[in-house]
């Protein structure tokens, strides 16, 4: 665990705590491990296969975070976090990036403008004398 992200011992002392404790069934593959990994994805934009293998399979990372996600964990996780810290308990960040064809900014291959009726729409119908 020397490469990469990896939750330091006081986070994860931080963090421990606030995670949901499944006590029976199956128990669940290491969380630090997994929410290192989380973070791995969410930092290289929500691209789970560019999430390293030493993080766990990446389709149990991303089915840890869809479920959490649905449950509100990562929600309470943030509003605890932020408010131990004096922080406000929302925050918004905005990274819109869009892209556009060329031709939509009226560059090489942008069509000239057309009329939306053609000329023989307006003339009569052919099979009629």
């Amino acid at each position: 665990m020397t490469q990469g992200f990896w939750l330091s011992d006081t986070q994860w002392a931080r963090l421990a705590p606030l995670l949901p404790n499944k006590p029976r069934g199956v128990p669940r593959v290491d969380d630090r491990r997994v929410i290192s990994g989380i973070i791995v994805a969410l930092q290289s934009g929500g691209r789970w296969i560019d999430v390293p293998a030493e993080y766990g399979p990446r389709k149990t990372l991303y089915n840890r975070f869809v479920r959490w996600s649905a449950k509100g964990v990562w929600q309470a996780l943030f509003e605890t976090l932020a408010t131990a810290g004096g922080l406000p308990a929302e925050v918004l960040l905005d990274s819109t990036h869009v892209k556009a064809h060329r031709c939509a900014a009226g560059g090489k291959g942008a069509s000239a403008p057309r009329p939306s009726v053609s000329a023989a729409a307006d003339a009569p119908p052919r099979s009629m004398p």
